[in-house]
Order: C-alpha cells, then structure tokens, then sequence
C-alpha cells in the first residue's frame, strides 16, 4: 500500500488566516527526513520553519514560493513514498478537500489498483470537555476516543494539533554514529539532535520540558543541562620541557654578527621611506624577458634601477672609511642572499653598465653559489650599495642595516594593491615600499631624497632602464 500524505498551509495562532511561501528548501522529486527544514512561511507577523515530522518524498508542488497569499488549509504539496504512483498522486489532489485549518492530514492509504473508498460517515463524539471546533471535527472524521488525551491549550481545551498529534503512530527515530538511542525515553517528542546530544552525555529526556513548536525537545534544551568538564586537582597542567638546542655560531655568522653590531652602534642611521607603482615596471618586465630571452626578476630590475640612480648620484653611491669618503663612478651593489650557513651579500659589478638579461645572469650565479656555500671573499668583498628585499615573504615594509663601510641600504617590501585617485574615480593600483637607511655621516638629507627621487622615476617609468 503507498502512503500519500497532503501539506496543507498551517494555521499559527487564532487570528492567522493565510500565509505565503517564502521559500522551498526541499526540491520536488527529493527525499527528506524528520526534523529536515521543508519551507519557510511567512505570516503577517512571523516568518516560520517548517520541519518534517516524518521521513518521505516530496512528490508534488502545488505551490511556488513568492508573494502570493494562500489561506489556511491550503494543499500546497503531496508527500508520498517511492511505491506511490504519479495517477494515485494525480487522483489524491483530485480528491483532496482543506479540512479548514489541517496542518497535515492522516496518511492516505492507496491501492495501486482499486479506486479510492467511499469516505465513511463521522462517528459523533459527545463530551463535556473543552475542546475546539476543528478539533472535534477532525476527531470524529478520524475516529479519535478523547480519553487519553491531555489538552494542550489553555485551561487544558483541547486544540487542533492534540488530535492531529494523536493521528500520529509513534516512532523512534534512525540514529546514525556511535550515539545509540535510550529506549525508555524513545517517544518522548524531541529533535533528532536533541536526542543525539542527550544519549551522548546521558541526559533523560523525560523530565524536560521542551521549548520547540509544540512543547518539542529542542537542542538548546538539551545543552543547557550539560554540564562542562572541569579540570581537577588530580591532573594539574605540566609544562613542557624547554631544555635549549645549543648550537655554535659558525664563522660567517660570527662575522655578519660582529658587523652590524658595530655598524648600529657607531653609524648614525636615518631613514627615507616612499612607496612606489610598479604596474608600469611588471608589464615592460614581462615584454623585455620575451624579447631578451632572459629570466630576469623583479629584483634584477629594481638592481638596475638603483645602479642607474647611483651613476647619477654620487654622492650616495659612497664608503666610508675612518673620517674620509670613497665615491665611486659605477655602481656595484650587493644583494642579501639568505643562504644555508646564514646572509651573505654577494656583489655585482658594474651595474650601471650592464644590460638587463647579464645581469640576471650574474646576480644568479651569485645567489646559486650563495646556496651552495661556494662564494668567495672576492665575490663578497666590496660594493658601494647593497639592496634587501624581503617582499617575497609577505613583508610590507622595513629598515636595514647599514652594511658598513657602505653609506646607503635600500631596503624593499612586498607589492600591494592600493587604491588612488583617478580624476573623478577610484581605480586600483600596485605598489611597492622603499626604504632607504643612510649614514648620516657621509650622505645628507638632501642628496638621499633626490637619489629616491631618481629611483622612483626608473621605476615608474621604466623605458629610462633601457636608455
């Protein structure tokens, strides 16, 4: 036999008169189980979930959600279960008539082949208990003996869903995981969470009075009662043993540390910072390594660039020694190299002579000998500038230390997307972060800003690294 089942619009409340589907959450054709949300209604006054009260298939829609009202008692779909075939779903809406205020009716009972029985006449109930309306009605059709019946509406008056609820057969639900479900609470009205939650923690589920549509055991309900776990005297925390790895500074450790120690201490830094685009510079980038056939980058082209501005100022472009100052006509500038044994600053020669792909050439045969530990002291001794970049680690902004006896470190962060103003328009650009440290001794104020001032046209207008 297949079971058909109506959905009717529910009635909420003595002055609910209509309602609107909101929303399906439960398409046609798909199988649903208890406590799954099937709709949302919407009243003048609340909008509701609309759960499932037992496993089936939503086989019909009769009506779609959107703004159009529909009275209570409403059939707004058919639930029926895969035996169900589409002429006895066609013949139960056929035959369908609103009880007036029916939530849902009782499970019809179909043959796939006879026709459907002639309704039966009523039995009459007669009782002095207060009862509604709808309710009596919906009890004689069904056959309903009021006996064992506890009203649930006030002053104990009997409603509407206390015979619709009474229609019902009890049953426990499936319960899926290593929770198993206590029998002797088994039809207590509950959710399916509620009842999880209260098996695994050991909760009766009979002494609860449930806060849910129609006094249903809810989650929350459940939880309350739960109680946390508490940490005891007998397991007090123990800390972890932190014992130190000791491990010896090798040479070229001892000797970075011994450098920028005394470079902090004994050089007055200070500080130039700008930001910079670099729009303009990613996409010549991108054409000149096609055309050149190089590898080059973004920090061989910012390399390049700060050669270029050194040639032009050289006033930066400077050692220090004792009380006097070394200015040099071309630049060599050395590059931080994180490599296994610790930084190591390996220079490249001439840059401001060198064209773009040989000097991705030679910076990377710097940084392969870096990674390997085969510089040597020639490859690392000099230079008149040095570069850090750390963007490729995600940092924003830094400052360097000096590497003495240099005048000048830029240091270089990571590119972000800024916004800027572009006439009457916001428009989205990318930028990177420069800051330069200065020996204060040797280089000014002035003649620093104009070598940033320098860099940062070779940057954003990058042709001139071609020139």
């Amino acid at each position: 036999m297949a079971t058909i089942r109506p959905f009717c619009m529910p009635k909420w409340g003595i002055e609910m008169t209509e309602g609107t589907i909101a929303e399906w959450m439960v398409e046609e054709g798909q199988a649903f189980t208890r406590g799954q949300t099937l709709c949302l209604i919407e009243t003048a006054k609340i909008t509701n979930d609309v759960d499932a009260e037992y496993d089936s298939v939503l086989r019909r829609r009769l009506v779609g959600a959107g703004d159009e009202v529909h009275p209570v008692g409403t059939l707004l779909a058919v639930f029926a279960d895969e035996g169900a075939s589409d002429a006895e779903v066609d013949a139960f809406i056929a035959d369908f008539r609103p009880a007036g205020t029916a939530v849902a009716a009782k499970p019809a009972e179909t043959a796939p082949a006879a026709p459907a029985p002639a309704p039966s006449e009523p039995h009459k109930i007669v009782t002095n208990r207060a009862i509604s309306p709808q309710a009596l009605a919906l009890a004689e059709r069904e056959g309903i003996t009021l006996d064992e019946i506890e009203g649930s509406g006030r002053h104990g008056r009997i409603t509407h869903q206390d015979i619709v609820q009474a229609t019902r057969p009890v049953s426990a639900p499936t319960l899926r995981g290593p929770a198993k479900l206590n029998e002797a609470t088994a039809s207590v009205y509950a959710s399916p969470l509620a009842r999880r939650i209260a098996s695994l923690h050991g909760i009766d589920l009979s002494g609860i009075l449930g806060t849910g549509p129609r006094g249903r055991i809810a989650k929350a309900d459940v939880l309350a009662l739960v109680k946390p776990k508490s940490v005891t005297a007998d397991a007090p925390f123990a800390a972890a043993d932190n014992a130190p790895t000791i491990v010896e500074m090798d040479k070229i450790r001892k000797i970075v540390a011994r450098r920028v120690t005394e470079t902090k201490r004994d050089v007055p830094h200070f500080y130039l910072r700008m930001n910079v685009a670099v729009d303009a510079l990613m996409a010549l980038r991108k054409t000149a390594n096609l055309v050149l056939g190089a590898k080059a980058s973004l920090n061989d082209y910012l390399v390049r660039a700060a050669g270029i501005a050194l040639a032009r100022h050289p006033d930066v472009n400077v050692q220090v020694h004792g009380d006097a100052i070394h200015r040099f006509a071309h630049a060599d500038i050395a590059i931080a190299v994180a490599a296994p044994t610790g930084l190591v600053m390996p220079v490249v020669r001439s840059v401001d002579l060198m064209r773009i792909d040989q000097l991705a050439a030679q910076s990377r045969t710097l940084i392969d000998k870096a990674a390997a530990g085969k510089l040597s002291f020639a490859e690392m001794e000099g230079g008149t500038f040095s570069i850090s970049n750390l963007g490729m680690f995600g940092i924003d902004q830094f400052d360097a230390i000096i590497n003495a006896p240099q005048g000048a470190i830029l240091a270089v962060g990571a590119i972000t997307r800024a916004p800027v103003e572009d006439g009457d328009a916001i428009a989205f650009e990318s930028r990177m972060a420069l800051s330069l440290s200065v020996d204060h001794r040797a280089i000014d104020g002035a003649a620093a800003a104009g070598f940033m001032a320098t860099l940062r046209g070779l940057i954003e207008e990058p042709e001139g690294l071609f020139a």
